[in-house]
């Protein structure tokens, strides 16, 4: 993968989740009902999308093209 197009898919892997969790995207999961795990919809939604963001970042992480030379200086 080229470096330029890792950059765009982490810009929009990073971008994403940020959108979802404000207005006006957040609207989507802001409410009370129904209870998910024992908490409200929109505590849940939010929960919801740091875990996607989380697993996104990770899953960059390895195929970043530039891992393995980090090190290197």
């Amino acid at each position: 993968m080229s470096k330029q197009k890792f950059t765009t898919l982490f810009i929009v892997i990073s971008i994403v989740p940020f959108m979802m969790l404000i207005f006006p995207f957040y609207e989507l999961g802001n409410r009370a009902t129904p209870i998910v795990m024992g908490l409200p919809f929109s505590f849940f939604w939010v929960i919801l999308w740091i875990v996607i963001t989380f697993a996104a970042l990770i899953g960059l992480y390895f195929v970043d093209p530039d891992k393995d030379g980090e090190g290197d200086l």
